[in-house]
């Protein structure tokens, strides 16, 4: 694809002749020759890699994935590279992941930082797809095509994907341009029919069964905050919505009446109505009523936590980011990782994160962990 676009490519790796063979009409080089021959070149991505599926030991792993890669990284900054593009996968952004291959692939993207006179950027993948498909959905091309899009599009609700012309126009993109030092490609599931109708499915499933089979917990929770401060037992606030429209919030109340319209994280803890206010908080129960905000599709089980309108630097940081773009949820990805709104700007990242990533089994893993107590929200300013 590259090549068709017009670009002049030299092929690098351990062997040049078997390079050329594969890929006649193209310049190659080994290692060793690739400080000399990569002058003159703007860019240079780095594919090579140790897989998570190559059975390799750990010193394998980081001989492939960190060794390799930085002596790469070297001879190009000594070639006078404009730019270098690490390529990775997704599976290695999370830090609980603690396999040979998610521990090296972050271990070499954190030593390209310390190569002086580097422009390096690491470009996260999820599943990569062409005009066709390889690996484990290789059986979708002995498939009809019209079956084989169909049942692709159900298969990319289930786990993020990119098409390669992603990757490409990132290496086609100016090298001169300003970038960051990490990148998540993703095809995302904003336009994704199939996505979108399971999500929406889930959300009213949800919220119809907790009016269906628990109204009575309902009641007996706003009849017990109402016997137990004074003040309505519901809440309702403003926050900032999808598109960065404001709607209307409901909750169990669980601070004193009076309190601040303010971030929780700006809150005091004796604004929490004492030992019901800290179980209703700390059980998730404080936000069932939400399930109204379901029904009236302003929010989604799973998403970015909606923000209050003055939060005015997270919601820009949010809106740069692209996070407006997607409804908001009771829980998400940020807060399972106690990711909080009193660091607006990491949280506007691990959003944007999630809306790169964003898929069926992610919200599902994202639920899981909410149920079994990751997560707590934001923390209230402890006192005393």
């Amino acid at each position: 694809m590259l090549s068709t676009d017009g670009a002049e490519l030299l092929l690098v790796g351990r062997d040049a002749r078997r390079l050329a063979d594969q890929f006649p009409g193209h310049e190659t080089c080994d290692y060793d020759a690739l400080p000399d021959r990569a002058a003159g070149y703007d860019t240079l991505i780095h594919l090579a890699v140790a897989n998570n599926d190559s059975g390799l030991s750990d010193a394998a792993f980081l001989e492939a994935n960190v060794d390799l890669l930085e002596r790469v990284a070297r001879c190009a900054a000594k070639a006078g590279v404009t730019r270098f593009i690490n390529v990775s996968s997704v599976h290695a952004l999370d830090d609980r992941n603690q396999g040979a291959y998610a521990r090296s692939k972050r271990e070499g993207a954190g030593r390209l930082a310390a190569i002086p006179g580097l422009k390096a950027v690491t470009v996260y993948l999820p599943l990569v797809y062409g005009d066709g498909w390889g690996g484990k959905l290789g059986f979708l091309n002995r498939l009809p095509g019209p079956l084989a899009r169909g049942l692709f599009h159900v298969l990319k609700a289930l786990k993020a994907t990119v098409h390669v012309s992603r990757l490409a126009d990132l290496v086609n993109a100016d090298p001169g341009r300003p970038q960051p030092a990490a990148v998540i490609l993703s095809d995302a599931q904003r336009d994704n029919t199939v996505f979108q109708a399971v999500k929406r499915l889930v959300d009213l499933v949800f919220a119809l069964s907790i009016l269906m089979f628990f109204w009575w917990l309902l009641g007996l929770v706003w009849l017990a905050i109402r016997l137990h401060s004074p003040g309505p037992g519901l809440f309702r606030q403003t926050r900032v919505g999808q598109g960065g429209r404001p709607f209307t919030c409901y909750k169990f109340r669980t601070m004193k009446q009076g309190t601040a319209q303010a971030g929780t994280h700006e809150v005091s803890a004796v604004a929490v109505t004492d030992r019901l206010g800290s179980f209703l908080r700390r059980s998730k129960l404080d936000e069932l009523p939400q399930i109204f905000n379901i029904l009236r599709d302003e929010i989604s089980l799973v998403g970015p936590r909606p923000c209050l309108p003055v939060q005015v630097e997270l919601v820009e940081a949010r809106r740069r980011r692209g996070v407006l773009e997607v409804k908001p949820g009771i829980t998400g990805l940020a807060q399972i990782e106690g990711i909080d709104m009193s660091d607006p700007h990491r949280l506007a990242s691990r959003d944007a994160d999630y809306v790169a990533l964003q898929s069926l089994s992610l919200d599902l893993a994202i639920l899981i962990a909410t149920g079994l107590g990751r997560g707590q929200g934001d923390k209230i300013v402890k006192t005393g």
